[in-house]
């Protein structure tokens, strides 16, 4: 029978770094499995103990989502050790070792935004990955706030995202502003509209007045004073929205 390397995890305080040792033996009356706190890990699974303490069984998923997390780190590495060492070859690494290439290519990508010094262990690879796109000040910054913060990746990219909308929120015009008298009943029969449209109320009432507006300084023969005044790009015609 084929035997797997295996490992015990449970005693120690992180996930090992060592490279892989010889398959686990036995003794021929050690039929029982892995004793008690300890979880045997093998290349096709885990074998648990029949009595395990809850702060142990806790303990082993920390140190194999930490597994987890380092491969990626591991893998990236590994890749953009080959992409610069191996130019013609490295695609056959990858082929050798069976995984996806979209995958390592993502890995390497995280990699090489983040050296080495840079990385927080406190934080997952997957908390780098949100931050990968952005200028390395804006990189060390948020890593800063998620690290302080405790913040999971899930509230990372709700921050992330708050942060985005409120740069997109449109500025307080500078100009004068005066209110306009509108009967309810026209209010109403102008939401309708922009409902029927699926577009915003507010969109669609400056759309149609931008509209208006044009043609009647065409009829006009106001074409240049319609240039000079013309809305903002991306103006479309309400029928089009």
């Amino acid at each position: 029978m084929a035997q797997h390397a295996s490992a015990t995890l449970g005693s120690q305080s992180g996930p090992a770094t060592s490279q892989p040792q010889p398959p686990a033996r036995r003794s021929p009356t050690a039929g029982a499995g892995p004793g008690r706190g300890q979880v045997l890990t093998t290349k096709v699974g885990l074998q648990m103990p029949t009595e395990m303490a809850y702060d142990e069984w806790e303990r082993s998923g920390r140190q194999l989502a930490g597994v987890l997390d380092s491969s990626s780190w591991w893998l990236g590495d590994w890749l953009v050790y080959g992409k610069d060492h191996y130019t013609d070859r490295y695609q056959r690494g990858i082929r050798a070792i069976g995984l996806s290439y979209q995958t390592l290519r993502n890995y390497a990508w995280v990699s090489r935004r983040f050296d080495l010094t840079r990385r927080r262990p406190a934080l997952s690879f997957q908390h780098h990955a949100e931050l990968a796109s952005m200028p390395v000040e804006e990189q060390d910054s948020w890593l800063d706030r998620a690290e302080r913060q405790q913040w999971t990746t899930k509230q990372l990219r709700g921050a992330l995202r708050a942060a985005r909308q409120g740069e997109q929120q449109p500025r307080t015009p500078t100009g004068p502003s005066r209110r306009l008298a509108v009967a309810g009943d026209h209010l109403q029969w102008w939401h309708k509209a922009a409902e029927q449209l699926g577009v915003d109320f507010e969109q669609w009432v400056t759309t149609t007045l931008d509209s208006a507006a044009a043609s009647a300084l065409e009829d006009l023969g106001g074409a240049a004073e319609r240039r000079e005044i013309s809305g903002p790009e991306g103006t479309t015609d309400p029928a089009g929205i």
